[in-house]
């Protein structure tokens, strides 16, 4: 089988619904966080400009996590 490096697009004419997309998350500092990797954390800070991340502090160390934070979720 063979996976296209597009998205697939909604025609208007197709007799399917089209897929939602999923929202986009959005974190502030000093929001607290878990990850599924990492455990529980803390937002530092948030980077809004190039690739956005954030700044995640675990207890034992800090973590930088781009979009999308696919693992990640708000407490």
């Amino acid at each position: 089988m063979t996976k296209y490096s597009a998205a697939r697009r909604h025609l208007p004419t197709s007799p399917f619904q089209a897929r939602p997309e999923a929202p986009r998350k959005h974190f502030a500092p000093g929001d607290r966080v878990t990850h599924d990797r990492y455990g529980l954390g803390r937002i530092v800070s948030v980077e809004e400009t190039g690739d956005a991340a954030v700044l995640v502090d675990f207890g034992s160390h800090q973590q930088r996590i781009v979009q999308p934070y696919h693992a990640m979720y708000a407490l």
